[in-house]
């Protein structure tokens, strides 16, 4: 009895080693099951030619689209930097977003999970996705980057295996087109390409030297308001571009800047090249009389002509061939604020000849006309210049025309000629120009009499439409035929206005200008700058008023302007008188 008992304890205790043994290497498959489907899921299963970076965690790796099932990898910024408007609006910054690639090599029916994705990724061809994924060699392939959440649940839903997501950083733009130009866009891998992502990149580029956001001068308000009237007055008068910029005179910072049409870099595969084009900073244009205002300064500055003095603008002008007339003839001698103020071409002709050509050039190229804008986009025009400068190169340009620049050359020489006469330096950039001392351009006495000009201008000549009770907005009009194959057209114009406000003491540059803009039954037909483009810049000066607290004062009149005004009001008289007088007698004498 005591022998059969021993025979049954040793049978138990085999059958324990063997039921333990069955039992570890049933430890040891699901072990390695589960080792194996962890690599599945977090690597793409077989060989893969690439590995997670540890040591750097703000790393990831991307596998380049065109070359996905070779051996080529690269180390790129999962992460940007946000950047701000002035007062911390969030212009552009970072989403994480699902992007699917695939294991060709562990599917068994390619084709069908093929068309398994096509009901769900209605914007990926089923052909693309069968080319993409019947490829029995390869290892990896993306099928989609950005899914949205609906995309990633669905493909989840499929359980296929040899799927898998992979989560990036998307650089969002939540303004949409409202700031497009300024901001410009990045590729699908983050690195900026145009706009302030492209200058500022390594900047932007987490993790290199400074990680707070890039704060812009740009306030997003007042960018929505110039925004908004821009577009308007485009749909109203059938333009087909415009462009405007608001610049603070006393920091040089851009506080708004727009060009229409525009796009959304949230959605660039709609983007036309005309809307990707930025007419304040890429076009290069004739800015046709709004570059008397520099003329004229010369003038005074070299004091080869007083407030008080004038030229004998009664006749056209003939030099090299070409007649140089008033689009508004007086027939008579003009005072200085009324060349300005009437906008007369051979006023300002007889103005440039006594400043002489080499002074001309000298002035320009202080004001920064002859080579391009220091601001910190890398879209920027270079100003066309004459071959040769001659005498007649140098009337023309005294009155905007043959001499091309960007709107943003404008503003920064109205900027400088009227904020003191110190040359202004453009930025984008919040306290960009902080300590910079820049040099004198005109003598502060020059820069108030420029001032008076531009407030007369508002309150007797071509841009009265732009006046706003209260806030002594001043300014010129500027009204220039498009160069076409060679020769200007009559009919496409560049109609414009650059303008400041309060005059006494400018504190802000608007400058704003429509592209081949068509009259109006309001606008009796023209569509100059007095009566497209002044409009606009009063919208805008009244609403940005009121939106930065700035409370109108009403001064009345200036005395010395009234004065300007009476006499020229009392020359007009004459001339009427002296036009009816020779009239009258050439009637008798016939």
């Amino acid at each position: 009895m005591i022998k059969g008992e021993s025979r049954t304890h040793k049978l138990l205790d085999q059958n324990r080693i063997r039921l333990a043994s069955i039992m570890v290497c049933f430890a040891f498959s699901f072990v390695a099951l589960g080792l194996r489907l962890a690599e599945v899921s977090l690597m793409g299963g077989g060989d893969l030619p690439f590995k997670r970076l540890v040591s750097e965690p703000q790393l990831m790796l991307q596998r380049d689209d065109a070359q996905d099932t070779d051996l080529h990898t690269k180390a790129v910024v999962a992460h940007r930097q946000n950047i701000l408007d002035r007062n911390g609006i969030v212009l552009a910054t970072n989403v994480q977003t699902a992007s699917l690639a695939a294991n060709p090599s562990l599917m068994s029916n390619p084709k069908q999970v093929a068309q398994s994705l096509s009901t769900i990724l209605h914007d990926v061809p089923l052909a693309v996705l069968t080319k993409k994924l019947d490829r029995p060699d390869a290892t990896f392939v993306y099928i989609k980057r950005n899914l949205t959440p609906k995309e990633q649940q669905r493909v989840n839903e499929l359980g296929v295996p040899g799927l898998f997501f992979e989560q990036h950083d998307r650089r969002v733009y939540p303004f949409g087109d409202l700031l497009s130009h300024v901001l410009g866009y990045v590729d699908i891998d983050n690195n900026g390409i145009a706009g302030i992502e492209k200058f500022f990149d390594k900047r932007l580029e987490l993790g290199l030297k400074d990680d707070d956001a890039l704060t812009l001068s740009i306030d997003a308000r007042i960018q929505s308001i110039l925004h908004q009237e821009l577009a308007a007055a485009k749909e109203t008068y059938s333009a087909i571009g415009a462009t405007g910029v608001v610049m603070d005179i006393k920091s040089g910072e851009i506080i708004a800047m727009s060009s229409l049409p525009s796009y959304d870099p949230n959605h660039l595969e709609k983007a036309t090249a005309d809307q990707m084009f930025n007419r304040a900073t890429l076009g290069a244009y004739e800015m046709g009389s709004t570059f008397k205002t520099f003329t004229v300064a010369m003038a005074l500055n070299e004091k080869v002509v007083t407030m008080d003095g004038g030229y004998d603008a009664s006749s056209p002008i003939q030099a090299a061939g070409f007649t140089i007339n008033d689009s508004h003839p007086l027939y008579r001698w003009l005072s200085v604020p009324e060349i300005y103020a009437y906008s007369s071409n051979i006023g300002t002709v007889r103005m440039i000849m006594d400043v002489g050509m080499k002074r001309q050039q000298e002035y320009l190229k202080k004001l920064g006309m002859m080579e391009q804008v220091a601001i910190e986009l890398p879209e920027k025009a270079q100003p066309i210049l004459p071959s040769e400068w001659r005498p007649i190169n140098s009337m023309t340009i005294s009155y905007g025309h043959g001499m091309s620049v960007s709107p943003l050359h404008l503003v920064q020489g109205i900027a400088s000629v009227i904020g003191g006469g110190k040359q202004a330096r453009l930025t984008l950039i919040k306290d960009g120009n902080k300590k910079r001392d820049m040099p004198r351009i005109v003598s502060e006495e020059t820069s108030h009499h420029v001032r008076d000009l531009m407030r007369g201008v508002v309150e007797y000549g071509t841009a009265k439409k732009a006046n706003v009770v209260g806030y002594q907005v001043g300014g010129k009009t500027g009204t220039a035929e498009k160069v076409q194959g060679g020769r200007y057209a009559k009919k496409a114009m560049l109609s414009s206005l650059v303008s400041a406000f309060p005059m006494d003491d400018p504190k802000y540059v608007i400058y704003v200008m429509l592209d081949e803009p068509q009259g109006t039954k309001e606008t009796y037909g023209f569509a100059t700058g007095g009566w497209v483009a002044a409009p606009v810049v009063a919208n805008v000066v009244s609403r940005m008023g009121v939106l930065l607290g700035m409370q109108p004062v009403n001064r009345g009149p200036d005395p010395q302007q009234m004065r300007y005004w009476q006499e020229a009001e009392r020359r007009n008289v004459q001339a009427r008188e002296r036009r009816e007088q020779a009239r009258l007698t050439h009637a008798v004498s016939y």
